[in-house]
């Protein structure tokens, strides 16, 4: 199919995208189009006009310091990902990032875009709301920075308002003595997964553990994150501990039966990715206290 018409502006500034935005309402907001050209293809999403924003250069920074990332809504995931720098502060993108579609997408498909699409299957929307990240929303009227946590409401929908360009997010810096681990299972590599785990595991410095948190994607209908740090309250990691982890995160899931798995393989796929994404992520963690790479 093709798509039905529309307008098409593309503005080289910000300030200039955002007002054409205001007058705009049913517009929509073209950065990588990895999600919004198929849609508009496939006429389920019929916008009066398409804001080309790949023209705006400052949508276009990566900074990175020591205490954290921060990638503008031009950011390509390729790019991302091939930041030493980004990878060295805060691994999980890495991670993640190298199981995202394939390596034509990454090319074109940006970062942020793939979080504000909201998709619970996709990788870096669980990425954002594990590491408490943020996503910086502009508009006529202003900016204002909104936490991952208050971002996904619901499938395939943010908390961003009408007329609200997201301009760019922010991951803080892996934490001394932490460690993140990710895993996920497609049919296919480059598919999206059946079921995906995040995790990242804290200790002290001693190494007993003292936070553990796993985030998942493709099993409930928006990105989840579950704190389990409680079945380590001794400090201890063991096996037993794990397996707990896992059976405690899957009192606060609610898997979704589709076309690709039903609920209960879905359960079963978290509960053994959930030991091996926590497994992953304390290994990464002995590895930086002791300079050994995992």
């Amino acid at each position: 199919m093709k798509p039905a018409p529309f307008s098409y502006r593309r503005p080289t500034t910000l300030d200039e995208a955002l007002t054409t935005y205001a007058g705009e309402p049913d517009a929509k907001v073209l950065a990588g189009g990895q999600s919004l050209i198929p849609l508009l293809s496939m006429r389920l999403a019929a916008p009066s006009m398409l804001i080309d924003i790949n023209g705006i250069a400052e949508l276009d920074r990566l900074e990175v310091d020591a205490a954290g990332v921060r990638f503008g809504a031009n950011v390509r995931h390729a790019r991302l990902l091939a930041d030493v720098d980004a990878g060295r502060v805060q691994p999980l993108l890495a991670k993640a990032l190298g199981y995202v579609a394939h390596p034509t997408i990454r090319n074109r498909g940006t970062t942020l875009g793939s979080i504000v699409h909201a998709d619970a299957s996709a990788e870096m929307p669980v990425v954002l709301a594990l590491l408490d990240g943020t996503v910086t929303a502009a508009s006529a009227a202003g900016t204002r920075t909104i936490s991952a946590r208050e971002l996904f409401v619901g499938p395939l929908e943010t908390s961003l308002r009408p007329g609200e360009i997201a301009t760019d997010a922010y991951v803080p810096a892996l934490a001394a003595n932490t460690g993140v681990g990710f895993t996920e299972i497609a049919r296919r590599h480059g598919d999206y997964a059946l079921c995906g785990v995040a995790a990242l595991v804290a200790t002290d410095h001693t190494g007993a553990i003292t936070a553990v948190r796993t985030g998942y994607l493709s099993v409930c209908d928006t990105p989840t994150v579950v704190d389990v740090s409680e079945v380590f309250m001794d400090g201890s990691f063991t096996d037993r501990a794990v397996d707990d982890a896992a059976e405690l995160a899957l009192g606060s899931l609610e898997p979704e039966t589709d076309i690709h798995a039903s609920a209960d393989y879905r359960r079963q796929l978290a509960r053994v990715l959930t030991t091996r994404a926590v497994r992953e992520a304390h290994d990464d963690c002995l590895a930086r206290r002791t300079g050994v790479s995992a």
